[in-house]
């Protein structure tokens, strides 16, 4: 019985959570699959817009590296160039 309880209640939060998420519109320009297909399965492409117009393109392919170093994002050698490509010209400095 507690079981059930907590199940319905996760499911009420999790339900909640949600709802109120927003989908993330980003440029539309050559790469933006690329990200949405890589970067979107991991984590909101929100970061994208919050971290931008900042970021030179030397600091956008540090991120993307360590997105594949540091945290295994299986990310192909081509993606990750088209990625940094597409980061730095639509949202960086």
């Amino acid at each position: 019985m507690k079981s059930m309880i907590l199940l319905a209640g996760l499911i009420l939060v999790v339900g909640v959570a949600l709802a109120d998420e927003l989908p993330i519109d980003i440029k539309n320009a050559p790469g933006r699959a690329t990200v949405e297909s890589n970067c979107g399965t991991c984590h909101s492409l929100d970061y994208i817009r919050t971290n931008s117009p900042y970021p030179t393109a030397q600091v956008w392919g540090a991120e993307v590296n360590k997105m594949i170093n540091a945290f295994g994002a299986d990310i192909k050698p081509d993606d990750a160039k088209a990625i940094i490509e597409y980061l730095s010209k639509n949202y960086g400095s």
